[in-house]
């Protein structure tokens, strides 16, 4: 008789672990595949990555996926090689060639073109994209070669940065707010240079507070034993560094995780100034207890709580 094979039991994980993905990989295969790994019972990702671009993917587990948005709403940096005189279907390498022209553009023409996308700009979502129209994502039409009218979106870029030219790569540095396609700006500088262009490589460097340089492979996680691979998680607040810490005491944070909203006065606690959203620790042993909005008269409300959090202290 065959023996029927033991299905691996998952258990708890929490915390982020920053993935330098691969060329090649889908955000999604990433995903599933840290998770094997870690053998954890729940995960997801924070925004994804086309399959050609490399870089920071960070990855959320257990209770570190309730502030997943975070990071989808937060700016990224990217730097990406832009292939002018070459157009092609997708806006990236994985497309066919549609167009191509003789690249004959100056330093001073580039520099001018990149002012013109700096800032506030409209862009058009590109074709290619999980964007969906009556329930079915837009690059399935673009598959079946139709094509969709799109509408021009609002998107910010804060820095487009020169670095290198050697012709036909255009090599730049961008940060820019969620929403944005880098795709689509590469072909829009090479439009309007006159010459059209595609991205020829991609690779998101930071997210929000988050660096490359403390991201690691999949290969690296997978030659680790099951301890290290733990060990390479980061915290679950390593997605919150952007926010005000606040420390309660311990019967306040009991209250705090009981879902009560606090009345706070300067003779409880260090009152960071101002209002909006909190990391909010528990004093004595410095556990994080989850987010809270300060609201208007020292008025601190529950947002998201981590449900983890060993309370037989208080």
């Amino acid at each position: 008789m065959a023996t029927i094979p033991v299905k691996k039991k998952r258990v708890p994980v929490h915390g982020v672990l920053l993935l330098d993905k691969q060329v090649g990989v889908s955000s999604n295969d990433a995903l599933i595949k840290a998770k094997w790994l870690l053998n954890a019972m729940k995960a997801g990702h924070t925004g994804t990555l086309d399959p050609f671009a490399t870089g920071l993917l960070p990855l959320c587990f257990g209770e570190a996926t309730k502030f997943a948005q975070d990071l989808l709403d937060a700016d990224k940096t990217y730097e990406t090689v832009v292939h002018l005189g070459l157009t092609t279907n997708t806006g990236d390498t994985e497309g066919d060639v549609i167009d191509t022209r003789e690249v004959n553009v100056s330093q001073a023409q580039i520099d001018a073109v990149l002012a013109r996308f700096r800032g506030d700009i409209m862009q058009v979502p590109p074709m290619y994209s999980a964007l969906k129209r009556d329930g079915k994502p837009l690059y399935e039409y673009a598959r079946a070669g139709i094509t969709l009218e799109r509408e021009a979106r609002p998107v910010t870029i804060h820095l487009l940065e020169f670095v290198d030219f050697q012709t036909p790569y255009l090599t730049l540095r961008v940060r820019c707010s969620k929403g944005t396609y880098i795709r689509v700006l590469g072909e829009d500088i090479g439009a309007a240079l006159g010459c059209g262009a595609h991205l020829n490589a991609l690779r998101r460097i930071q997210v929000g507070d988050l660096l490359i340089n403390k991201a690691i492979t999949i290969e690296e996680i997978a030659s680790k034993d099951a301890e290290a691979r733990l060990a390479a998680l980061a915290p679950v607040d390593a997605l919150l560094t952007s926010f005000p810490a606040l420390y309660l005491s311990d019967e306040l944070a009991k209250r705090f995780l009981h879902g009560q909203r606090l009345a706070l006065g300067k003779e409880d606690i260090v009152l960071p100034e101002g209002q909006g959203r909190m990391r909010i620790y528990r004093q004595c042993d410095g556990q994080l207890l989850g987010t809270g909005l300060m609201q208007e008269y020292s008025i601190l409300a529950p947002e998201r709580l981590i449900s983890t959090v060993q309370t037989t202290a208080i």
